[in-house]
């Protein structure tokens, strides 16, 4: 999708601190930072959301995504983590393609 956000950042035109990154996913620091080490966790084929995403791929990018928390917990001495997708924009999803916060 041509003015999506994370699909540029997936195509290299627009930079980013990369955490992870597979042939299916791409894992980096968000901008805006909100806690530290906070990373989105995104599909590197468009999908709109959580909901239209295949449950393989689906199932990968949570494993990517517990992986990458249990690192904030022992490498950042992380408290805690928060592993969310928000659905649509009512529900707070800002760019409509999946990813993970």
């Amino acid at each position: 999708m041509e003015d999506c956000v994370f699909c540029k950042i997936i195509k290299g035109e627009i930079p980013s601190n990369k955490v992870y990154e597979d042939d299916d996913v791409l894992a980096f620091l968000d901008i805006s930072q909100i806690t530290k080490g906070h990373t989105l966790v995104v599909s590197k084929k468009h999908y709109d959301n959580f909901l239209t995403t295949p449950k393989e791929l689906m199932h990968h990018m949570m494993d990517v995504a517990q992986t990458i928390g249990q690192i904030q917990i022992k490498e950042l001495h992380a408290k805690g983590v928060n592993i969310i997708s928000n659905c649509y924009e009512e529900a707070g999803q800002s760019v409509m393609h999946f990813h993970i916060h």
